[in-house]
């Protein structure tokens, strides 16, 4: 697991203890064990024993999708998430941010991660970036468009999406995560999906299948071309000491030389924690 923000978050069936190990093993920033969609109701006590028995004898972080704060299942889901190992508590069909605070009183600390995945939950999801545990937003891009009626995941989103984005800077939080891609076998089509999060302002995105993680992970990283733009941008702004100047014909500024420090920045983080 990297100290770096996470890039992608891999659901594991909370019903499939077999595969727990084999998706912290896979190279994904943070493995979701998922207790709510991946679970039938038949077999939520079953998968709930599964997860204590694996975090017993675990000691790789993890976060836990559980059931949503209206559900049955919630209060024993919430108590499971005291485990030492469970750094996250990922909360389904957050709609307002009493959610939150039952999750707090059920005295689980460390952070929550909302999904905002309904027309209620989108409405109030300013004021759930504000509280003190909530870490990052997450699109729950699915469901959204179920409860919403919305035939598709690109153009149809788009308001949406930066509205999330929006909402997490005035929380002063991580870049949202956003939601999954279909695709298994297409990682080109992954890549396409992950590169428009990132350029909308997303920071991370959930993954259904470990061969998405690569490929999300790369996405989110700065190319070599981003890389080159932003070292010649530094180094020419240094040498103008303070002088307007261009590069590539276009004028930089205080802006551009701060996203240019920013992507060094960001790939020097990332050769580190990967020497």
């Amino acid at each position: 697991m990297s100290e770096l923000a996470p890039r992608s978050y891999l659901f594991v069936p909370g019903n499939r203890p077999d595969r727990f190990a084999k998706a912290t093993a896979s190279g994904v920033d943070v493995v979701v064990i998922d207790l709510e969609d991946a679970v039938p109701p038949a077999e939520k006590k079953v998968a709930r024993a599964a997860l204590a028995e694996w975090l017993a004898t675990n000691d790789t972080p993890v976060a836990v999708r559980i059931n949503d704060a209206n559900s049955e299942w919630f209060r024993e889901d919430i108590a499971l998430c005291r485990a030492p190992s469970v750094k996250t508590v990922m909360l389904p069909k957050t709609e307002r941010i009493d959610d939150i605070f039952l999750c707090e009183f059920a005295g689980k600390p460390a952070e929550v991660l909302p999904m905002i995945e309904t027309a209620q939950g989108f409405r109030n999801v300013v004021a759930i970036a504000q509280h003190r545990l909530t870490t990052r937003l997450v699109f729950g891009n699915i469901d959204f468009q179920l409860d919403l009626s919305i035939d598709g995941d690109d153009e149809q989103l788009l308001y949406f999406r930066s509205h999330i984005v929006l909402a997490s800077r005035l929380g002063n939080l991580l870049p949202p995560v956003d939601g999954v891609s279909l695709a298994l076998d297409d990682p080109a089509q992954i890549e396409r999906d992950t590169l428009r999060s990132k350029r909308l302002g997303f920071g991370a995105k959930l993954c259904i299948h470990p061969k998405q993680v690569q490929a999300v992970n790369a996405a989110f990283l700065p190319t070599e071309r981003e890389i080159e733009w932003a070292r010649k941008v530094v180094e020419t702004a240094s040498a103008s000491h303070g002088a307007a100047v261009a590069v590539d014909g276009r004028m930089v500024d205080r802006p551009v030389i701060l996203k240019a420090q920013e992507i060094l920045a960001e790939s020097q983080r990332r050769a580190v924690a990967a020497s």
